[in-house]
C-alpha cells in the first residue's frame, strides 16, 4: 500500500510538472511572438523616419530585413502580421531615368545658385508703361553666370523694354529665354537716339534658345508713316502694271521727282523754321512731332542674333517690327520652327526672317506675313533648309539681293520646299546687282504652291532699288538652280529670268511647272528669259520656250574674281 501510494504520488507530481511546463512554454512563445511583431514594427517605423530625412520612399526596395521577417508596411497600416504585404503604389515605382528635380526659382534676394530668373523678381512691372529695360538687364546679368539657366518673362504681363543687348562672349552656354508674356518697343524718339539697327539683340552666345507662347511687338506703325521717302522700292514692282496703266502702286520715281523728294525730306528733318504765331524759332522736329512723325530714319530690326552658335527660336510671335522681324548674322547652327511673324503687307522693308553669313540653318513649320521678303537669304549663307512654311502677304522667299556696291557674294546649298504662298508679289526669287562678283550655286525650289502670286519664278540680275543704276559688266555667277513642282495661279507673269549678258545663268532646270493665269487687274505677260541656259525636264504650263537648252557657247571660265 505504501509503495502504491508512493507510485501514485510520483506520477501525479510528474503530470503536474508536465502540465505546468506546457503552460509555461505556451506563455513563452506568445511573449516571443508579440516581441517579434513589436520589433518588426519598430524597424519599419525607423526606416520610414530615416527615409523622410533622406527624402527617399520606404517602399523602394533598398532596405534589408531580417531573415524570415515579412515585408514591412507603412506605419499607418494596421493589418495583422499574417496578412500579405500590399502592392507597391505605381507612383512609388522608380522610373528610369528618374524625373528631374523641381525647378529652382530665383527669389530676387537669395545668394544661392539658381537656374531660373524671373524678370519680376528684378523689378520689372509688366504694366506696359513703366520702362522695364533695367530689370531685363539685371536678370540677364544673373542668368549669364549660370549654365543652362532660364530667364522667365511671365504671361499676362506687358513689358516695355528699350533697345537692349543680351551679350556674351563670357556667358555660360545653353541659356533659355522663356517668353510667355509680351515685350513692347518704345514709340518715343528719345529712346532710339539718332537711330539703331536693332531693338532686342543676342550676341556671341553658345546655345541660346528663345521659346514660349509670348509676343515681341515692335509697334512699327509709328516708323512706317515716316518711310515715304526713306525706304527703297522693290525692283520687281516695275514689272507690275495695272490695267489702267495710269496709277501704279508705289511706282519708281523719276530722277527729278526723286531729287525733289529727298530735298524736301532733308528740309523737313534738319532746317529750322519760324513759328510766326508765337514769334519764336522752332525746329522741324517740333513740326514733325505735331504731325506725329518723330522717329529716326534708321529703323531697327526687332530681334537679332549675331555671332552665336546653336541658336533656337520657337513658339513665339514677332509682330509689327519697324524693319526686319528676325535676323541671324554670322551664326552657325540655327533652328527656327513654329513661330509666327505678322505685319501688314504694305509695311515697308519688314522682312520676316533675314539670314546673312550664317550656316547650317533649318526653318520649318512657320507662318510669315510681312511687307517684304518672307525669308531673305543674303551673302555668306550655306546649308540652308526651309520647309513647311506659309508665306503671305509679302514678297516671297528670296536669295539676295547680292553684289550691291560691287561686293562679292557667296551662297550655296539652299533648299526651299513644301511652301505655300498666297497673295505675294514674288514666289521664289534670286536677285543680284550689276557689278557684283561671287556665285550662287546648288539651289532647289521644290513643291511650292502659289495662289494669286504676281511673279512666281524670278531671277533678276539687274536688281536696282533706286530710280536708276549704273550699267556694269561683272555679275554674281548663277548655276545649278533647280525648280520643280511649282504650281498654282499667277496674276502678272509666270516666269521672269533676266540673267547677265557677260555671265549668263547656267544649269537652270524646270520640272513639273504648272502655273495658270488669274486676272486681277494687272497687265499679264508670257514667260520671259534672257541669257538663261539649262533644261526643261518635263513639259511646263505655260510652255517656257524661252529657256535656252544646253550651255552658252561663249561661256567664259569662272575666274578667281567669281569663285567663293
Amino acid at each position: 500500500m505504501p509503495n502504491m501510494m508512493t507510485g501514485l504520488s510520483f506520477r501525479s507530481l510528474a503530470l503536474m510538472l508536465l502540465i505546468a511546463f506546457i503552460l509555461w512554454s505556451s506563455n513563452f512563445e506568445t511573449c516571443n511572438a508579440r516581441r517579434g511583431r513589436h520589433w518588426r514594427h519598430s524597424r519599419t517605423s525607423s526606416a520610414a523616419s530615416l527615409s523622410k530625412k533622406k527624402g527617399k520612399n520606404p517602399s523602394n526596395g533598398n532596405h534589408h530585413y531580417s531573415p524570415g521577417g515579412s515585408k514591412p508596411k507603412p506605419p499607418s497600416q494596421k493589418a495583422p502580421a499574417s496578412s500579405p504585404p500590399p502592392p507597391i503604389p505605381e507612383e512609388n515605382i522608380p522610373s528610369s531615368p528618374p524625373p528631374p528635380p523641381p525647378q529652382k526659382v530665383y527669389n530676387g534676394g537669395g545668394h544661392t545658385a539658381a537656374t531660373s530668373f524671373n524678370v519680376l523678381d528684378f523689378g520689372a512691372k509688366g504694366d506696359g508703361s513703366t520702362d522695364d529695360t533695367q530689370a531685363f538687364q539685371a536678370s540677364w546679368a544673373a542668368a549669364c553666370k549660370v549654365e543652362a539657366s532660364m530667364i522667365m518673362v511671365p504671361s499676362e504681363y506687358e513689358f516695355l523694354v528699350g533697345p537692349i543687348s543680351f551679350s556674351g562672349p563670357y556667358c555660360q552656354a545653353n541659356i533659355v529665354f522663356q517668353l510667355d508674356g509680351t515685350i513692347i518697343a518704345p514709340t518715343n524718339s528719345e529712346a532710339w537716339g539718332r537711330g539703331l539697327l536693332q531693338w532686342l539683340e543676342f550676341t556671341k552666345l553658345r546655345g541660346i534658345t528663345i521659346q514660349g507662347k509670348g509676343t515681341i511687338d515692335g509697334r512699327g506703325s509709328v516708323w512706317w508713316q515716316d518711310s515715304q521717302f526713306d525706304d527703297p522700292v522693290d525692283d520687281e514692282q516695275k514689272l507690275i502694271i495695272p490695267l489702267n496703266s495710269t496709277v501704279e502702286k508705289n511706282p519708281p520715281m523719276p530722277v527729278a521727282i526723286h531729287f525733289i523728294s529727298l530735298s524736301l525730306n532733308y528740309f523737313m528733318h534738319y532746317l529750322p523754321v519760324t513759328d510766326h504765331d508765337h514769334a519764336s524759332p522752332t525746329t522741324v522736329w517740333q513740326i514733325r512731332g505735331e504731325l506725329g512723325r518723330t522717329m529716326p530714319s534708321i529703323k531697327p530690326t526687332a530681334l537679332r542674333f549675331y555671332g552665336s552658335f546653336n541658336v533656337t527660336v520657337t513658339g513665339i510671335t514677332i509682330q509689327s517690327s519697324p524693319q526686319c522681324h528676325l535676323k541671324f548674322d554670322n551664326c552657325m547652327g540655327v533652328l527656327v520652327h513654329d513661330i509666327s511673324v505678322s505685319s501688314p503687307g504694305d509695311s515697308p522693308n519688314t522682312d520676316g526672317i533675314h539670314l546673312q553669313n550664317s550656316k547650317d540653318v533649318l526653318i520649318h513649320s512657320t507662318n510669315l506675313a510681312c511687307g517684304d521678303d518672307c525669308i531673305s537669304i543674303q551673302t555668306g549663307c550655306s546649308n540652308v533648309y526651309i520647309h513647311n512654311v506659309n508665306c503671305g502677304p509679302g514678297h516671297g522667299i528670296s536669295i539676295g539681293s547680292l553684289g550691291k556696291d560691287s561686293s562679292k557674294a557667296c551662297v550655296s546649298n539652299i533648299t526651299v520646299r513644301d511652301v505655300i504662298m498666297h497673295n505675294t508679289m514674288n514666289g521664289v526669287r534670286i536677285k543680284t546687282w550689276q557689278g557684283g562678283s561671287g556665285s550662287v550655286q546648288g539651289v532647289l525650289f521644290s513643291n511650292i504652291q502659289v495662289s494669286e502670286v504676281q511673279l512666281p519664278i524670278v531671277i533678276d540680275q539687274y536688281y536696282c532699288d533706286k530710280s536708276t543704276c549704273k550699267n556694269q559688266t561683272s555679275s554674281v555667277a548663277l548655276s545649278g538652280i533647280n525648280y520643280e513642282r511649282i504650281r498654282g495661279t499667277y496674276t502678272v507673269k509666270p516666269v521672269h529670268f533676266a540673267c547677265s549678258d557677260s555671265l549668263p545663268c547656267t544649269d537652270v532646270t524646270l520640272t513639273a511647272i504648272q502655273l495658270k493665269p488669274l486676272q486681277e487687274g494687272y497687265h499679264m505677260y508670257d514667260p520671259f528669259c534672257w541669257q538663261t541656259f539649262g533644261e526643261l525636264m518635263t513639259p511646263t504650263i505655260p510652255p517656257i520656250d524661252c529657256l535656252q537648252i544646253g550651255k552658252p557657247s561663249s561661256n567664259r571660265v569662272q575666274s578667281d574674281h567669281d569663285s567663293c
